[in-house]
């Protein structure tokens, strides 16, 4: 996916929208500004406030994204990639993954996803199976895919343990490969005892590992600014291992300059950051 910045500088990002809080697209969308790329963006839900609060509304944007695909589609517009986040249902599943499919297919679009199902052995509040067939679908065409280790377990149909071996790891990224991601990132596992997070790239199902220590502290969106930080700098330079270990060393320093924050919940003020972001 190695292209020069000057032939990929328009993103479409696919994710929801908090009105308080730095989470998703609030926190993208500066990230990749910033990185000079022009950021465009289908909402799948506005959400009132972080989900940490226990109190929230959420409005569904399933109709809007229907007719707005099709006004795009009827004004010829087009993008460069196409990065995807939260999916809130099992119809919005199975329009990103049909809309995905058909930009990678008449354009060959990039397409980096970031299933957003769950964490700590669980999926969120109204995922359901049927949307983790639809992002096992979504892997067909994804370039890179970006799970954490509980998101990874689920479409890749493996059980959610505590601690993982280097076998565990094996199956998971060919079960994802054989689905026909590209690349593969896998983040927040614990392997044989160490934190890392898993990079797979390249035509074979090998993989490395990068080891950090945990930071014990919770930030909404971090996982956003993660996705953010490697999808830019791979779209540069086509260096998946480089970008997810230059992401990580930077994301590792925002989160330690907000450990002292009081309300954790609101996220990470990352227009504080952008001059780490080269």
């Amino acid at each position: 996916m190695k292209k020069d910045n000057k032939n990929v500088s328009s993103i479409l990002l696919i994710n929801d929208m908090a009105g308080y809080g730095k989470v998703s697209l609030s926190v993208m969308f500066p990230i990749l500004s910033h990185m000079r790329y022009q950021t465009f963006n289908l909402p799948t839900a506005l959400v009132s406030n972080t989900l940490d609060y226990g109190k929230f509304d959420i409005l569904d944007t399933t109709e809007y994204m229907k007719n707005t695909i099709r006004v795009w589609d009827e004004l010829g517009f087009t993008f460069d990639a196409i990065c995807t986040g939260l999916i809130v249902s099992e119809e919005q599943a199975k329009i990103v993954s049909e809309y995905c499919a058909l930009q990678k297919k008449e354009r060959g679009t990039p397409i980096f996803v970031d299933p957003v199902m769950g964490d700590d052995g669980k999926l969120y509040n109204g995922v359901t199976e049927k949307t983790v067939s639809y992002m096992q679908k979504l892997c067909s065409v994804a370039d890179v895919i970006v799970p954490n280790i509980t998101e990874a377990c689920f479409i890749a149909g493996v059980p959610y343990k505590e601690e993982y071996t280097d076998e565990d790891i094996d199956k998971m990224v060919k079960s994802m490969r054989d689905m026909g991601a590209k690349s593969v990132v896998i983040t927040s596992c614990n392997l044989n005892g160490t934190m890392c997070t898993v990079v797979n790239e390249g035509d074979t199902d090998g993989w490395t590992r990068l080891d950090y220590v945990e930071i014990p502290v919770m930030f909404p969106g971090t996982g956003d600014i993660f996705s953010a930080l490697v999808l830019g700098r791979y779209m540069r330079s086509g260096d998946l291992t480089g970008a997810v270990k230059m992401s990580m060393t930077n994301l590792e320093h925002i989160i330690a300059a907000n450990v002292g924050n009081e309300d954790k919940y609101k996220g990470i003020p990352i227009e504080h950051y952008l001059d780490e972001v080269k």
